[in-house]
């Protein structure tokens, strides 16, 4: 059986967690590139994280929140998922608020931080469900774009018995020339299956969690 994943995984970690029944091949559908920003004073902001290069850019250009709980203007983390929470961590920040996805963040700063002015870190290509939302409720909400995500759309003329995916933009990028029909379908999150369901009618396999082991279980599971 032949899978293919659409960003690289590691090559003993598939084998490992897929054993021997599994071919396993993966191909690069998107390139993510840092965009230089001046930094300016974060003061009386709350901050937005929904991807790890959304973090890792933020310092690279050295940007400096204050995480001072007893400071009068210290700055709120929220962040999507836990991945992006652990790449905070290793910068030493810690995180106010996880959600799994865009949405559940959304829902919960309407329902309880009206009075926040929130600056979120992200790609060119971020899902807009925060500056649909929280505007309408009379929200401060501003992106702040620090990094560039570009869709290589790749030709993949073989045939594989299933595919996953990690990304809208990776599902965008892999679908413009690519058929999803005759495969088993993984994606890792509700926000990537939202994007599969926009080209496809096969059944989407979404795991419960947005990381690789909440992925391999399913893929276990199903194959």
């Amino acid at each position: 059986m032949k899978i293919l994943f659409t960003k690289t995984i590691d090559a003993t970690l598939l084998s490992k967690e897929l054993g021997s029944d599994m071919s396993a091949e993966c191909i690069e559908v998107i390139r993510t590139e840092p965009i230089k920003t001046a930094a300016f004073d974060l003061k009386n902001y709350s901050l937005i994280f929904t991807s790890v290069n959304g973090v890792i850019s933020f310092f690279n250009n050295q940007f400096k929140p204050n995480e001072d709980f007893t400071a009068k203007n210290y700055n709120k983390i929220y962040c999507v998922g836990e991945k992006t929470k652990r790449e905070l961590r290793k910068h030493g920040f810690g995180t106010f608020k996880v959600l799994k996805n865009a949405e559940t963040l959304s829902r919960f700063i309407i329902g309880n931080c009206q009075h926040e002015q929130f600056l979120h870190f992200c790609g060119n290509l971020a899902i807009d469900v925060l500056d649909k939302d929280l505007p309408l409720q009379n929200i401060s909400y501003k992106k702040i774009t620090v990094y560039k995500t570009e869709e290589l759309y790749p030709s993949v003329p073989e045939k594989y018995h299933a595919a996953v995916f990690f990304s809208p933009s990776g599902v965008r990028s892999f679908a413009k020339l690519n058929s999803l029909e005759g495969m088993k379908i993984f994606s890792i999150g509700e926000t990537t299956s939202g994007e599969l369901r926009k080209h496809t009618t096969e059944e989407i396999f979404t795991s419960e969690e947005n990381n690789l082991a909440s992925i391999f279980e399913l893929i276990k599971k199903e194959l």
